[in-house]
């Protein structure tokens, strides 16, 4: 009997022990495997250019803001910014896709992976380079008043405005200029919907940026009794990326490499922006 129950015990003992090494070498590789999966998605999450690639789309957020960001005839985005954004998607491998957004929330669409970068004539201000990484400056630029013609000769320096009503984009350069001169203003969507206020008489002025007036005023254009007077402010465009990314490096190589080419220049002489170029 006793050496029947020391078989049994015996026998128990194996089975347990199997189990066990079975189950320590199972458990082993699980976690390796779980281990190299997670790492790998640390990296893919740490790198914006990876993250990228492996959804095979540059996500760009813009406004219609010509002649960086506008709609041809037949609907599709175009201009210098437009044009570049393309040149890098290309590069990366992946397929252009341009998001209008609020211009007052493009940190938040940013943070929330809404978009991959804004591209669109934004201005390097100082709340825009602690809440973004941005490219070095590509372009320059300045925010000047635009106004009816025939109210130049009345308006020539910022002292003499303060009377007038300013229409301005909100969370722009142009809105800042207004602020830091004290003159009363409106904050509207779109640096365009500015222009359509002055335009209507709704407002006085509106403050836009130098290159969109080179564009959209004078003669030839939607407004040819609209002129630019005043420069109010000198000013840098670059690109922004969520902070911390490494794709805003990734598109200061691909805009040495483009102006190196000739690329970047053809594409600023098709928009006309050729003298707002930056040297790289």
């Amino acid at each position: 009997m006793k050496r029947k129950f020391l078989a049994m015990a015996l026998m128990a003992s194996m089975v347990f022990s199997l189990s066990a090494c079975g189950n320590s070498g199972g458990g082993a590789a699980d976690t390796a495997s779980t281990d190299t999966a997670e790492t790998e998605d640390a990296q893919a999450e740490g790198s914006d250019v990876e993250y990228i690639k492996d959804k095979g789309t540059l996500v760009v957020g813009i406004t219609d803001f010509e002649p960086m960001d506008y709609k041809d005839d037949e609907g599709l985005w175009i201009g210098f910014d437009a044009d570049m954004a393309g040149k890098v998607a290309e590069d990366l491998g992946v397929n252009v896709e341009f998001v209008e957004i609020d211009w007052d929330n493009k940190i938040l669409e940013l943070d929330n992976k809404s978009i991959d970068c804004v591209w669109n004539g934004m201005t390097l201000t100082d709340e825009v380079t602690s809440a973004m990484e941005c490219t070095k400056p590509y372009c320059n630029n300045a925010q000047v008043v635009v106004m009816p013609s025939s109210m130049i000769a009345d308006y020539p320096d910022a002292d003499s405005m303060k009377e007038l009503s300013f229409a301005v984009e909100a969370g722009s350069a142009g809105e800042a200029a207004a602020e830091e001169n004290g003159f009363n203003f409106t904050s509207l969507t779109q640096q365009s919907d500015t222009l359509m206020e002055v335009e209507a008489g709704t407002s006085d002025a509106s403050i836009i940026d130098l290159l969109m007036a080179g564009a959209m005023i004078g003669e030839g254009t939607s407004y040819p009794d609209l002129t630019h007077s005043l420069e109010l402010t000198t000013e840098e465009y670059g690109v922004g990326c969520r902070k911390g990314s490494d794709l805003a490096e990734y598109i200061n190589d691909e805009f040495k490499k483009f102006y190196d080419d000739g690329s970047m220049q053809s594409i600023a002489d098709t928009y006309g922006v050729q003298d707002a170029l930056v040297e790289w």
